[in-house]
């Protein structure tokens, strides 16, 4: 009985709803309608708490980026975990050139965003597209659109500083997600042709800053450093400085030069170009080179003291020679006098902080080298290597993530007379971790075996470091003793 009352007085009520707005049409003129609901729509504004921002898909017939970097934005896992969804249906994407699986809001789904503390609450609303399509340009048959709703008081922030850190994310997931390459430049190949200068394949290195072999510490030093250069571009603007940064990687074969490359470009989302010198004719063209990068990019040349000779530099007070007035063209049909078969240390100089290192933006110049010393000071000044950076021989830290990577031991799982041990002789055996891998891969089947093995290849290690030590002494003592 209660709810047959219940159905009568909805009905009563719609149907008085309807009588009247029937006279309103009747008495009120279109005009004067319109008005009366625009300001019924401002005096709901005026009270509500919250204001909406609408970022449609298409603005006008051209595709709106902002849409598509909210999609992006939204689909990120740190977004999902602090948000909640109204329902658990997700629609999973995959883009093109990209192995990575996506997930977004389905239609007319919700989401709670957290920003500084703010909540935003993101719709992503999907309805059928009514108006006709007159452009050139076919439409979608749905208009999508997000809309998002924030408290009034916290409006600017999202106009200052959410939407272009949206924007910012979502530059990073599409590089992220997309396939990197490995470039290097063609041999033989004139850049005077139409041949192309730089030949790729894709880059599919699993280094990353967790699997590295380095002190902890010294990582998160270096993860911090890329990071603000990666989003430092107002402050390179701001300054006036060229969007570039350098990195020197020095120490002894095997201490994970190559890995740390490939984990900064992992880490970024950049593409890697990797520089033969040997194979560039003369400075010329080096320059032709670094203007066929592309931003966002690192530019490698390996083992830089074995390259080319740059240590070789003339002193100012040297005498200058005359130059022949009658030069006799080489093999190359090239003037030997104008240093035009080979690239100099004033050409790399050049290349690296000179007026064409700034031909492009967003770049890292990556020098590694065994031997330190051997490099002129001028390569390797701030400015043109901002960071110098140490690989050297494997340090516990360091080997504790090797165990982990190889045979899946946490901290904590070794016996604590086997980690002292291990600590102990780690630092006398001057092992590179490439050393250490090679013991771990063969016996990575059995893992007390393989720790076993690494702490007889330690033990043999550290014997033959002191025997060097104790010869090295013996003959400074004779050298005194004979002076």
């Amino acid at each position: 009985m209660e709810m047959k009352e219940f159905w009568t007085t909805l009905a009563t009520l719609m149907g008085a709803w309807a009588f009247f707005r029937g006279i309103l049409y009747t008495i009120l003129p279109p005009e004067l309608r319109l008005a009366s609901l625009k300001l019924f729509h401002r005096l709901c504004n005026w009270c509500s708490a919250y204001c909406y921002f609408d970022i449609a898909e298409i603005d006008g017939v051209n595709t709106n980026e902002l849409y598509s970097a909210a999609q992006l934005y939204l689909s990120t896992s740190a977004a999902s975990a602090t948000g909640t969804t109204s329902s658990r249906r997700l629609r999973l994407t995959r883009a093109t050139n990209s192995s990575a699986i996506t997930f977004g809001l389905a239609n007319n789904d919700r989401l709670v965003d957290v920003f500084r503390g703010v909540p935003v609450l993101w719709e992503h609303v999907v309805a059928p597209r009514q108006s006709p399509n007159f452009s050139w340009r076919p439409l979608p048959e749905e208009k999508r659109g997000f809309t998002l709703r924030v408290n009034k008081k916290h409006k600017n922030l999202v106009l200052e500083s959410y939407l272009d850190h949206i924007i910012l994310k979502a530059n990073y997931i599409r590089r992220k997600n997309q396939d990197r390459y490995l470039y290097t430049n063609s041999r033989g190949v004139s850049l005077d042709s139409h041949a192309r200068p730089w030949e790729s394949v894709p880059f599919k290195h699993p280094s990353t800053f967790e699997t590295l072999a380095m002190d902890p510490a010294k990582k998160q030093e270096i993860m911090a450093d890329l990071k603000d250069f990666s989003h430092g571009q107002s402050f390179y603007q701001t300054t006036g400085r060229a969007w570039k940064r350098g990195y020197l990687l020095y120490g002894p074969p095997g201490s994970g030069k190559s890995s740390m490359i490939a984990a900064m470009a992992n880490y970024l989302g950049y593409d890697i170009y990797d520089l033969e010198l040997t194979e560039v004719n003369n400075n010329s063209d080096l320059r032709k080179l670094l203007m066929k990068t592309r931003s966002k990019s690192i530019i490698v040349i390996e083992d830089i003291d074995c390259s080319v000779n740059l240590t070789n530099r003339k002193r100012n007070n040297a005498p200058r020679p005359r130059p022949n007035p009658n030069p006799s063209p080489n093999e190359n049909g090239q003037s030997g006098d104008d240093n035009g078969n080979s690239v100099t240390l004033s050409g790399l100089l050049n290349f690296t902080d000179g007026l064409w290192s700034c031909c492009g933006s967003e770049r890292i110049f990556v020098f590694t080298t065994n031997h330190v010393e051997k490099l002129d000071p001028a390569l390797v000044r701030s400015g043109r290597m901002d960071m110098h950076i140490l690989m050297s021989y494997c340090s516990f830290p360091a080997l504790m993530i090797l165990l982990k990577n190889y045979l899946g031991y946490e901290e904590g799982d070794l016996d604590e007379a086997v980690a002292r041990e291990l600590e102990k002789l780690i630092e006398q055996a001057e092992m590179t971790p490439a050393d250490i891998s090679e013991v771990l891969i063969k016996n990575r089947r059995d893992k007390e075996k393989a720790v076993r093995g690494v702490l007889e290849a330690l033990k043999a290690r550290a014997e033959r470091v002191r025997g060097n030590m104790e010869e090295e002494e013996a003959q400074e003592k004779e050298q005194e003793q004979e002076q």
